[in-house]
């Protein structure tokens, strides 16, 4: 595979899949078949060790002796370095075996699960999976627990980390499972809106586009709070998203555009950062097809714990275009050692 191929491979797959990490999610499950694994081997050709998405090439012989070329697609280079797995693991001329969930409609395709490495350590590319033949290299932050937590003194300033153990790594529940949006006390528009919404054609992160607010703050990957003299930054690794708080406004400048993460003001309640969130130029409230009004407010509470080893974020958002009442959300972070906001 040449480097413009190997590109038009990326850019076809980005406008096929969401970036996120749920392997249940809708857009997922329709393009490789999650009920099934399949095995390929062979050597690799050619390795794009990058986000939004690592992607390789294999080739080997068939039974016929006619070439065979297999197209595979893992999970992003983000994930990739929060389980230490490292660019140098996987080479070009490795001859490896994989197995994951094969494409429903290319052929010599898959989402990689596992791979054999040729001194029979194991690659586990799926922050859920587990070794299928060796020893797994690597590790998964993915599964930690508070236990893992360590406080550093420095209150929420510092980088956070998602686990996945507990319902509340992801504060929009549809991420895992799609019919959730039916439970949103949602307006007779926003309804209408949801029936009609097609995840193939309509999800908004579709083509890897970056995320806004309200869910950006979803994205799982590390987050750092900064103290910045008379702001707040909250760097998110994802799509290298920045949110700039203003603290001890009070009142939003006059003609503030619209925006992805939209003007945020924020202000001190003991050690509980909250902040207010308007001029939102997103559309939506999630990747479930419910729409956002321009005039949606979002209003946060960053709360650290009394221990110092997570945080705790309460999230309200009020659009009465879409929604009846405010929509209550949480999310709960941990701050384990070592976490870094790496350049997406």
């Amino acid at each position: 595979m040449t480097h413009s191929q190997l590109n038009r491979w990326i850019t076809a797959l980005c406008l096929a899949l969401s970036p996120v990490v749920a392997t249940a999610h809708h857009s997922f499950a329709t393009t490789f078949d999650v009920t099934a694994v399949s095995e390929y081997e062979g050597e690799v050709m050619s390795l794009a060790w990058r986000n939004p998405h690592v992607l390789f090439e294999l080739k080997n012989t068939d039974a016929q002796g006619q070439e065979v070329r297999y197209q595979i697609q893992s999970h992003s280079l983000s994930i990739m370095r929060r389980m230490d797995v490292s660019p140098e693991a996987l080479k070009v001329g490795d001859f490896v075996k994989v197995a994951g969930h094969p494409a429903r409609y290319a052929e010599n395709s898959m989402f990689v699960l596992n791979a054999l490495l040729p001194d029979g350590r194991e690659i586990v590319f799926d922050q859920w999976g587990k070794a299928r033949w060796g020893e797994a290299i690597g590790i998964n932050p993915w599964a930690a627990t508070l236990d893992d937590a360590q406080d550093e003194g420095t209150g929420i300033f510092r980088v956070w980390s998602t686990s996945t153990v507990g319902p509340e790594a992801f504060p929009f529940l549809e991420t895992m499972d799609p019919a959730y949006v039916e439970n949103y006390p949602l307006t007779d528009m926003a309804k209408a809106a949801v029936a009609a919404f097609n995840p193939l054609t309509e999800i908004p992160t579709l083509n890897c586009q970056p995320k806004g607010m309200p869910y950006a703050i979803e994205q799982p990957y590390p987050m750092e709070i900064v103290q910045l003299d008379d702001e707040i930054h909250i760097r998110m690794e994802e799509y290298n998203g920045l949110r700039i708080v203003h603290m001890g406004e009070d009142e939003m400048p006059e003609g503030e555009p619209l925006s992805l993460m939209g003007y945020s003001t924020g202000h001190w309640q003991d050690d509980t950062l909250v902040i207010e969130t308007s001029r939102i130029g997103y559309g939506h409230f999630s990747g479930g097809g419910i729409p956002l009004s321009d005039d949606v407010l979002v209003v946060e509470q960053f709360v650290p714990s009394e221990d110092g080893k997570s945080m705790r974020l309460n999230m309200t958002v009020t659009d009465p275009s879409s929604f009846t009442e405010p929509v209550e959300l949480t999310k709960v972070w941990l701050a384990l050692p070592g976490a870094t906001v790496e350049d997406f």
